[in-house]
């Protein structure tokens, strides 16, 4: 899965999700390994893609949610993930190392053989993260994860995977991860107004404005080791942001940083800030090609309380990513 390219507004309005009200909650036995994951989401999506080609893909969604009970975050992980992302040394996971947690749950429903699009070449396109409270190492968390809303995008198919993360009964955390499947056609069953699509890069068509880079407050430097790094604190290992020779492997000059390696680090950037209860959002636009620099602007949003987030690529002005931070 890669992250950014095209702008989640380029959706048509999400139509109703027929099994919406009929998921069943199946428990897993553990946080399922994205290697093993990863594996069965390619060798499903040739399958996949040749049904869409023929018209005959699917506009159902799995009728099933995932649960994972006692779910505890690993203190060496954690550690290593507070130093790469700049959070400071505590016993409180941050929200990015939740999702850590709760990401693989997510993708297992992604490669189930009944989940309409293929997991090669998604492309991760926004977060919305409702945090009211930091969960805490030690502490068991329950894991549960559905798809809903699957529409149509005027690039493809778009879904979004939402992952909530409770404990004693309790919602701490939930996040809507928006993914488009890039040139998937759902029936017509699924159509709506099509709006244009949010460019990538310096720009964005469709009459939309040009992004003009505001004034920066910092800059990241990200080695071109950037996508090992965060496999080694997160367990995804995906080939994309892996290597030159493996990223070359899925269509890219070079790797490409995870977007959730980004969208942390500037929650990171935010700081105490945010508080321990928050809303988090991110958008992604044109991937980080690795090694790079990343300008970047942190400050308080004026408009919509809280803070707002940008990054970009200093040289050409190409947009990255953009997002807010608001506490509760």
């Amino acid at each position: 899965m890669t992250s950014g390219v095209d702008g989640a507004d380029g959706a048509d309005v999400p139509a109703p999700d027929d099994p919406a009200t009929l998921r069943t909650d199946v428990e897993l036995p553990g946080v399922p390994g994205l290697g093993g994951l990863y594996a069965r989401g390619v060798a499903a999506s040739a399958r996949l893609a040749a049904l869409s080609r023929l018209g005959r893909a699917s506009d159902r969604l799995p009728g099933v949610a995932y649960v994972v009970r006692g779910v505890r975050a690993d203190p060496d992980r954690l550690t290593a993930y507070q130093h790469l992302l700049g959070e400071p040394a505590s016993d409180a996971l941050p929200a990015g190392y939740v999702h850590v947690l709760a990401f693989p749950v997510a993708t297992a429903l992604m490669v189930r053989d009944d989940f309409p699009l293929p997991l090669a070449g998604m492309v991760h396109l926004a977060n919305r993260v409702q945090q009211h409270r930091a969960p805490v190492l030690g502490e068991p968390l329950d894991v549960r994860a559905h798809a809903q809303d699957l529409r149509r995008h005027r690039s493809g198919a778009q879904v979004d995977l939402v992952t909530e993360v409770r404990s004693g009964g309790d919602v701490v955390w939930r996040g809507v991860s928006t993914y488009l499947a890039k040139g998937v056609r759902l029936p017509a069953g699924r159509s709506g107004a099509e709006t244009p699509d949010a460019g990538s890069g310096g720009g964005r068509r469709g009459g939309r404005p040009e992004f003009v880079p505001p004034v920066p407050t910092g800059q990241w430097s990200l080695g071109a080791d950037a996508g090992r790094r965060y496999a080694a604190v997160s367990g995804d290992r995906n080939p994309i942001h892996l290597s030159r020779v493996t990223a070359r492997a899925m269509g890219f000059p070079r790797a490409i940083a995870h977007g959730m390696l980004t969208a942390s680090r500037a929650l990171a950037d935010v700081g105490r800030a945010r508080g321990d209860a928050f809303a988090w959002t991110v958008e992604f636009a044109k991937p980080v090609l690795l090694p790079a620099r990343v300008t970047v602007r942190v400050a308080p949003d004026l408009a919509g309380g809280g803070y707002a987030y940008t990054g970009w690529d200093g040289r050409c002005g190409a947009l990255h990513l953009h997002g807010t931070v608001v506490p509760r």
